[in-house]
């Protein structure tokens, strides 16, 4: 179980995106929980797959699993082993290693070293773009079409009074 972070604890405009970043928001916990979704969970695969120092995987390991993010799951006895696997917490996360991908490809890359792809049964396999679309209506959202608006918790914690003095019944 994923642990609320208190939002009052951070610096600057009170928002879960900053409390997202003091959980996850280093670089070798994204990478983490990229290897982990891609099967590798030894110590030695996501090491070698994420790059990350032996001392620094070590510290991001145990925050994933004090976090929530990550589990651990003894595999051998003799001598005690054990891998690491994605929480529902983790695998909510694989949105965002996709948000990521995308970006890095369009942004960082000359050449993209992967895409994602899709080859659902009945169609051809295609390129995965993601797009954010309106659970309720289906209708795909831009930007510009969405509204920014604080709970009662956000307008506490922004220092504003609980209700809107515009909306107020008089």
């Amino acid at each position: 179980m994923t642990v609320p972070y208190d939002l009052a604890a951070l610096p600057g405009r009170p928002c879960t995106i900053a409390a997202a970043l003091e959980l996850v928001g280093e670089r070798w916990s994204l990478l983490v929980v990229r290897e982990v979704s891609m099967g590798n969970h030894r110590f030695s695969d996501i090491a070698r797959g994420t790059g990350a120092p032996r001392d620094r995987l070590t510290a991001r390991l145990n925050a994933l699993v004090a976090a929530g993010v990550l589990e651990r799951r003894q595999y051998s006895d003799s001598p005690p082993r054990s891998g690491y696997h994605l929480t529902a917490s983790g695998r909510d996360l694989l949105p965002v290693l996709q948000a990521l991908l995308q970006w890095g490809n369009r942004w960082a890359a000359e050449e993209p070293p992967v895409h994602l792809h899709h080859a659902p049964a009945g169609h051809e396999d295609h390129v995965v773009d993601g797009e954010w679309v309106c659970r309720t209506c289906g209708e795909a959202v831009s930007r510009s079409r969405v509204e920014r608006v604080l709970t009662p918790v956000g307008r506490a914690l922004s220092g504003l009074p609980a209700e809107d003095e515009e909306n107020r019944e008089h």
